[in-house]
């Protein structure tokens, strides 16, 4: 149930939607607050997979603020059976005749959606996207660009600015082939388009280690303490001047505290769980060692523990 107002009780109300007749009821007075409600969600499952070309829907997919007709286009379909004749029918000629303005705009969304399942991410990370790359299409001068580097680097905005970010590397391995270094030109060359459109400065939210932590530890497969140890070192390690990365911060913490566990991982597993080089963890272990006494959580392991941890 949600809260909506009730114009008789005067106050926010939980109310009940009938779905047999399209009403939403005060579920404590019973006003009828909205009546023959549309509703814009499929008729039923189709498995449309599983019976070839013999789709039962009616219906087309939900509305879309960002189209011009907000995704309500009727596309006529060649008939079960049909032959190619019905591209030189008066119908197909006619349709055919009239472009889609927002063609690109869906080809556009559909791949950010591809991009955002493989990677896991939530419906409002992926709405920001396609908000970024409908603003960013409005201006008319991404013509010419890698559009693959172009939709990562909305993506990755959109994490950031959702507190959700994602490194680059993980961008970039769903990117349809675009590299780092152009999906990072994309991302600044993103960032001066809509800051010249609002006139003021982009917020793109900080990134910090602990934003990371859960994920990679994920993929090593650590343990419960092990994981809580990680995170409690990161948020001490803000407090000290390591000049890195807080991607860097992060390896390099799950790299020690592995190492003062019973399940401990050879460096080149981590590198690979976070992608950051074996190099670069290496000398955030050493930025971070003479500090690591008062990091490392108590309760997880004794300073002599820690002293006798190799020295990077």
């Amino acid at each position: 149930m949600a809260d909506a107002y009730c114009g008789d009780c005067k106050r926010n109300t939980e109310v009940v939607f009938d779905h047999s007749a399209g009403d939403t009821v005060c579920s404590e007075c019973g006003l009828v607050l909205e009546s023959h409600s549309i509703d814009e969600t499929s008729e039923w499952r189709t498995f449309a997979n599983e019976s070839g070309d013999n789709d039962p829907v009616r219906v087309g997919g939900p509305t879309n603020i960002l189209l011009n007709d907000g995704g309500l286009s009727t596309v006529i379909s060649k008939p079960n059976g049909g032959t190619s004749d019905f591209l030189s029918s008066s119908l197909g000629r006619w349709q055919n005749r009239g472009s889609n303005p927002d063609r690109t705009l869906i080809l556009a969304f559909k791949t950010i959606a591809t991009m955002s399942d493989r990677l896991g991410l939530v419906a409002t990370i992926k709405d920001r996207a396609n908000e970024i790359y409908k603003k960013v299409e409005d201006q008319k001068s991404s013509r010419g660009r890698n559009q693959d580097a172009i939709l990562a680097a909305c993506l990755y905005i959109a994490c950031r600015q959702e507190d959700k970010p994602r490194t680059v590397k993980e961008i970039c391995s769903v990117a349809n082939g675009a590299s780092k270094k152009e999906i990072g030109r994309a991302k600044e060359y993103i960032v001066k388009q809509l800051e010249l459109e609002m006139g003021q400065s982009v917020e793109m939210g900080t990134i910090h280690a602990g934003d990371f932590m859960r994920r990679f530890c994920s993929n090593l497969g650590m343990t419960n303490q092990t994981v809580k140890a990680a995170q409690e070192s990161v948020k001490k390690a803000e407090e000290f001047d390591i000049r890195r990365s807080p991607i860097s911060i992060a390896a390099a913490i799950i790299y020690i505290v592995t190492q003062l566990s019973d399940e401990k991982k050879p460096l080149k597993d981590v590198a690979l769980a976070t992608g950051v080089a074996e190099g670069t963890i290496r000398n955030s272990y050493k930025d971070l060692y003479p500090h690591l006494t008062k990091i490392i959580p108590t309760w997880y392991a004794q300073e002599d523990d820690i002293k006798n941890l190799s020295s990077p």
